[in-house]
């Protein structure tokens, strides 16, 4: 990219990160972003002293001779100087297929519309277990661009990378691909599910018989769709004994490398799992055939399953006061999110929910009530939605708040001893918090507040 004229468009985390890599790699830098300077002054502060012509809050300047452009991930196609950019045949991509155009180290992609930031995390502790070098990336941490150019060969990338990076591929190609499972999500930004499941599928595309794709069995469209992937597919399974893959028989979890051989390896006791739930059973597995895959040993995955604890915003342990838990769920983006974790509570729940709206259906959210949800609190855009959903299917039981500090003050009056709370919004943040993690972090210092002086037990 030395000389090369390459446009960013966006200042995200993502944005800054190309930044910052492009001109460590001698390129010609136009930024864009939709923002005025003022907007923008403390980010503006972390590339002091890179050159660079900023267009913040214009896009009116030439683009002929513009080389590439690299967008930030959740910038949608239809905005005009991406439109424009288009029309003259000036590729977008990217910040993960800038990254794989850079990269001289081994990747392994995780994706999937839940499961995500767990299974990479789990993936990243066992490879550290293993005493081999990493770096957790992607979606987690401060942008795959400048991991990618500053990683060294004998380090393996692990990235989370959402539907929004793969849109931009096309030469994207990991060694180890991870798709966790499909449901309808983010349809603000791809329009229709069939989109959405074509962006997902770019994290196995491109493989080869080199490469690996851990792909979860139980999920009908993902293994509709993998019948004509060339890399060495290992499928995992928590509801079947499959011939050949990770699969349950007995409480036990275990590995089968040829449908025609016997011989099983003993991963680990779902037991000895310690995050709670179904679906966190299933990110066990697709770590554990990502870490097979890199040659990495039973004996060690097994040590990891039973020693990690989980991860902040998924079904986070957040306190109990007066015998009432709190679970910080705030990476419960979408409804099927929040379906798992009330899946994976088994007391009575009094649940926060509601945020930005992405055109989600909410129905399967309401039936996975199932008589262990109590009390529903809603907060957000998509509160008369959810709750008009709630009432058709005759849950009545339905509160109405302003924002996290009330919802938080009213789950304290409303729980008894033997309840969980649980923040598993079914939404995205935007447009009350800039993230899920800000939102995740406002519910644990309110429950804190609000807890007081009584002791955690």
């Amino acid at each position: 990219m030395k000389n090369k004229k390459i446009l960013v468009i966006g200042l995200g985390v993502s944005g800054i990160a190309c930044v910052k890599g492009l001109n460590k790699l001698g390129a010609d830098i136009i930024v864009y972003d939709n923002l005025t300077k003022d907007k923008l002054k403390e980010k503006l502060g972390e590339l002091e002293g890179i050159n660079a012509n900023y267009y913040l809050g214009n896009d009116d300047f030439d683009i002929h001779d513009i080389d590439l452009a690299i967008k930030s991930p959740g910038i949608k196609y239809e905005i005009p100087l991406i439109e424009k950019l288009l029309y003259n045949n000036i590729k977008v991509i990217s910040d993960l297929e800038a990254a794989y155009l850079i990269a001289k180290s081994s990747i392994v992609s995780i994706t999937g519309t839940n499961g995500k930031t767990t299974t990479t995390t789990l993936v990243g502790e066992i490879i550290k277990k293993s005493n081999r070098k990493y770096r957790v990336t992607g979606n987690i941490g401060f942008g795959i661009f400048l991991d990618a150019l500053s990683a060294q060969s004998d380090e393996i990338l692990v990235a989370e990378t959402s539907s929004f990076q793969l849109a931009g591929t096309y030469d994207f190609k990991p060694h180890v691909s991870v798709i966790t499972n499909i449901t309808p999500d983010h349809l603000d930004f791809h329009h229709t599910f069939d989109n959405y499941i074509e962006a997902k599928f770019k994290n196995v595309n491109n493989q080869d018989s080199k490469d690996y794709a851990i792909l979860n069995y139980e999920d009908e469209i993902i293994r509709n769709n993998s019948n004509n992937l060339k890399a060495k597919k290992i499928f995992f399974s928590s509801d079947r004994v499959l011939d050949e893959g990770i699969f349950i028989n007995k409480g036990k979890i275990y590995y089968k490398d040829n449908k025609n051989s016997k011989d099983l390896v003993f991963i680990i006791n779902v037991s000895d799992i310690f995050i709670p739930g179904k679906h966190n059973i299933e990110n066990a597995m697709a770590a554990a055939g990502a870490a097979l895959a890199l040659n990495i040993s039973p004996d060690v995955i097994r040590n990891v399953l039973i020693e990690f604890k989980g991860v902040e915003h998924r079904l986070e342990y957040s306190g109990e006061f007066n015998g009432v838990i709190f679970y910080n769920d705030s990476k419960g983006t979408n409804p099927d999110a929040s379906i798992k974790a009330i899946q994976g509570i088994e007391k009575p729940i009094i649940l926060i929910a509601g945020g930005y709206d992405k055109k989600s259906e909410y129905d399967d959210f309401v039936k996975s009530f199932d008589n262990k949800v109590k009390a529903l609190i809603l907060l957000g855009q998509t509160a008369d939605a959810i709750e008009v959903c709630a009432r058709k299917y005759g849950f009545n039981n339905v509160y109405r708040v302003q924002n996290m500090d009330e919802a938080v003050k009213l789950s304290f009056e409303l729980a008894v001893p033997g309840d969980n709370v649980v923040l598993s919004p079914a939404c995205a943040s935007w447009g009350m918090y800039p993230n899920y993690e800000v939102r995740g972090r406002d519910f644990k210092e309110r429950v804190k507040y609000y807890g007081g002086s009584k002791k955690n037990k």
